[in-house]
């Protein structure tokens, strides 16, 4: 039997793996199940066979039952690229009270505390079973995790209650927004600017689609939230442009221009209703391109949709992490996760995990070492309810 490491010193290798979403995550996925079987935990992994240098891995312990708690967490991180870091953004550095390293907060220190409670779980014992499920693509739009929970359910007895460890300072986060995206790709027609009205520019004619954009949040904005809309920050829904792309040269008008639209959806409004509103707005400007030059077009494609986590009715989830941590507050968050999806397959969800999300995908990201402790302390209170 291999030596136990502590949660600190999973959280070291966890971050030695440079898994930014648009590499690999099998070197991490191998050390994963490698050392679960080095302590007798059979794991499983799913690969993605559009992609195949991905996989997720989950496995279980303690009596093949239904109803286990199950320990969420991705395996992705967010580029470091263009970010001013003081430390090698790959290897944990302790200083002045906290772990420096890309994912100590988002979320390899949960993935790490994870990993160690289902082995004290499996060499404890317990009396209730403990699953791990650990996804990738989730900074891209969650799009990892619903194969994953659709593999996890042939193979392992169904879990109930689902702790997805996005960093919520261990509070027991009970509902997000949802989040749309589209990747929005504008085909124009190139003339030369000096006769720029002969030409279409899909750089200029995307930025009518920005600017629909701007107006949709400030309308939003004015507009006086309800009830459960006023929990969120900010109430009400976002469209949000994050990165655009396009053109040649400044005097051509713009062959291309390609950019993601985005939608975080407050409780209360449909996804659905954001989609058909943007989409009669692209057909209007590209009605108006191909006026100009019938070959004009506006492409558009969802890329990721994710559903909100909706607060649950006496919550199996939620009891269990307000039993843990005491924390009987009401918190929603903004941000999207993986618990919505948990919650669409049927698992009672919750968030709860440690670190502050304002640290998450930031230069020097880090997690402090109270907040990791805490995350230990949790875990280890887990292991003994489940034991119990």
């Amino acid at each position: 039997m291999a030596a136990k490491l502590t949660p600190l010193e999973i959280m070291h290798r966890l971050v030695s793996f440079p898994t930014v979403s648009r590499d690999t995550n099998l070197p991490l996925v191998d050390w994963v199940q490698e050392y679960l079987s080095s302590h007798g935990i059979e794991s499983h992994r799913w690969a993605d066979p559009q992609q195949p240098h991905k996989a997720a891995v989950f496995a279980h312990a303690g009596p093949w039952d239904e109803g286990a708690v199950v320990l969420s967490g991705h395996t992705d991180v967010v580029p470091v690229d263009g970010q001013p870091w003081d430390s090698d953004p790959f290897t944990v550095v302790e200083k002045d009270g906290k772990y420096y390293g890309r994912g100590t907060c988002d979320m390899k220190g949960y993935d790490a505390l994870a990993i160690w409670a289902l082995v004290e779980a499996h060499s404890q014992g317990v009396n209730r079973p403990l699953q791990l499920a650990l996804s990738f693509d989730e900074e891209i739009g969650c799009t990892g995790a619903p194969p994953m929970i659709a593999a996890m359910q042939p193979v392992l007895p169904k879990g109930s209650a689902v702790i997805v460890g996005e960093p919520s300072m261990m509070k027991a986060v009970t509902g997000h927004k949802g989040g749309t995206g589209y990747a929005t790709h504008l085909v124009g027609f190139e003339v030369h600017s000096s006769l720029m009205h002969t030409g279409v520019s899909a750089i200029m004619q995307g930025a009518r689609l920005i600017d629909w954009a701007n107006r949709m949040n400030a309308e939003n904005m004015a507009k006086e939230p309800g009830e459960v809309q006023a929990m969120f920050t900010p109430p009400w829904t976002t469209c949000h442009v994050g990165m655009i792309e396009g053109g040649t040269a400044h005097n051509i008008t713009a062959k291309d221009c390609r950019f993601m639209m985005d939608f975080r959806v407050v409780p209360g409004e449909n996804a659905a209703d954001w989609e058909a509103a943007y989409l009669q707005k692209v057909r209007g400007v590209e009605a108006e391109m191909q006026a100009i030059h019938p070959e004009a077009r506006i492409d558009v494609s969802k890329q990721f949709d994710v559903p909100g986590l909706v607060p649950e009715q006496d919550g199996a989830a939620e009891a269990l992490v307000r039993l843990l941590t005491g924390d009987n507050g009401s918190h929603v968050v903004s941000y999207g996760t993986e618990a919505g999806q948990f919650q669409q397959a049927g698992y009672s969800a919750v968030i709860c995990g440690p670190g502050d999300i304002a640290q998450a995908h930031q230069p020097n990201e880090y997690i402090t070492v109270a907040q990791f402790n805490a995350g230990h302390a949790f875990m280890r209170g887990l292991v003994e309810k489940l034991r119990a």
